[in-house]
Order: structure tokens, then C-alpha cells, then sequence
């Protein structure tokens, strides 16, 4: 079982000269089986508006992240995710089973399973879609990170969740959308948020020159 932590982010800017949007996910390259088996979701999004000397203001976006790990029996509309019918808490080592019964759907209470790996078995009869997400302090159901589709009847899902978190600038994707493919935009910013400290800020900036977006730390 890992220790538990929290991470606030927050990110500001009054100096950017034009409207962005920004896009935030937790995407892991390393992952075996990314957009093959799993999917990322996309996790906030948000717009800065235009700040100049002509339109001066500022802009700041929260999230916060806790790693309190956790399974869900999504529901998915074009190929977002609207709710969760049922979830269950999972640390680290731990595994649960996904059962179904007069069409209510339960995951059974977890227990000891792979060191580094949260699991989940399908035992529902039929193909499964489940979703790893993490759950705040006050959430009724979790925020979704990692989809896992055409789980079959019998099979298991593995997890090896890292809290890497990208952040992209770019206004195509809404929240909990689901990311079929590799996102072409290059993120401005990457970061295992297990290295970070609990309570950080970070001013965004845009180089008149080249037109490049940073994250700084403030």
C-alpha cells in the first residue's frame, strides 16, 4: 500500500496576449498496452482569456489530485464518461472482482492481489467496460483516468497507475473525454505528481517570439 498524499496545483497567468485553452491528463508512455488495452481520459479543462495591456486580468485554474485509487462500472456517452453505476476503493496490491446480479452491479470487497498493481476481475457473465480513477476527499464517485473496454467474462485488468500528469494546450477535447489515440500536440508540461510538493503554483507564460507556452513554478 502506498502512503497517502494530496496535490493542489494551481495555475495562473495575466500576461499571455492571446486566448488559450488548456487540457490536463494523466498519460503514462511507459504504460504496457496504452491505447491498445487502456485509455486515458482526459481530466480538466480550461480557458485563459486574452491579457494584454489593452485587456489586463488574470486567470487561475485549480485541480486537485489524491491517490486514492478506485474501480468503476463507467457509463459512456460519445466516448465520454457521464457517471459510474458502482466503484470501489483499491490501494495499491489489491484486487476486486466485478459481479453482476438482477441487473445491479457490484465489485466485491478488495483484497491481496500483485505487489505494484491495483486488478480487477470481470465475473458478470458478459463483456465489461471498467475505468481506474482516484477519489477525492468528499467525492461520491471517482474521477476517471485509465478505460479499459471489452473486458471479457473471466478476464482481469491490471494497473500500474503512476500519477503522470501532461498538460496540453489545445481546445479540441472536453472533460472525462476518452483518448483513443496519442494526443500529436507535444504537452507543455510533464509531471509525476508524487515528486511534487503538497500545495504548488505554477504561472503559465507565452514567448512573444515563438509563440511557445511554459510552465513555470512560482
Amino acid at each position: 500500500m502506498s502512503r497517502p498524499f494530496t496535490r493542489h496545483l494551481a495555475i495562473q497567468s495575466n500576461d499571455l496576449g492571446k486566448e488559450v485553452t488548456i487540457m490536463l491528463a494523466f498519460i503514462n508512455d511507459n504504460m504496457r498496452g496504452l491505447y491498445q488495452d487502456c485509455f486515458p481520459a482526459v481530466w480538466n479543462v480550461s480557458k485563459f482569456g486574452k491579457t494584454d495591456d489593452l485587456s489586463p486580468g488574470a486567470y487561475s485554474f485549480q485541480v486537485t489530485y489524491t491517490n486514492q485509487l478506485a474501480f468503476s462500472k463507467p457509463q459512456i456517452t460519445d466516448g465520454t464518461f457521464i457517471s459510474a453505476e458502482t466503484s470501489v476503493q483499491v490501494n495499491i496490491g489489491q484486487k476486486t472482482t466485478l459481479t453482476q446480479n438482477n441487473d445491479v452491479y457490484h465489485f466485491s470487497p478488495p483484497q491481496p492481489g500483485s505487489p505494484g498493481f491495483v486488478q480487477a476481475v470481470n465475473n458478470t457473465g458478459i463483456i465489461q467496460d471498467i475505468v481506474v480513477g482516484f477519489l477525492n476527499k468528499g467525492d461520491f464517485m471517482p474521477t476517471p483516468t485509465l478505460y479499459f473496454d471489452d473486458v471479457g467474462d473471466g478476464s482481469r485488468i491490471m494497473a500500474q497507475f503512476i500519477p503522470v500528469l501532461r498538460v496540453y494546450i489545445m481546445s479540441d477535447y472536453q472533460g472525462t473525454k476518452i483518448l483513443r489515440d496519442a494526443i500529436e500536440t507535444p504537452a507543455i508540461w510533464t509531471q509525476d505528481l508524487t515528486g511534487l510538493a503538497e500545495h504548488t503554483i505554477w504561472n503559465l507564460k507565452r514567448d512573444a517570439f515563438s509563440g511557445r507556452f511554459t510552465l513555470i513554478r512560482a
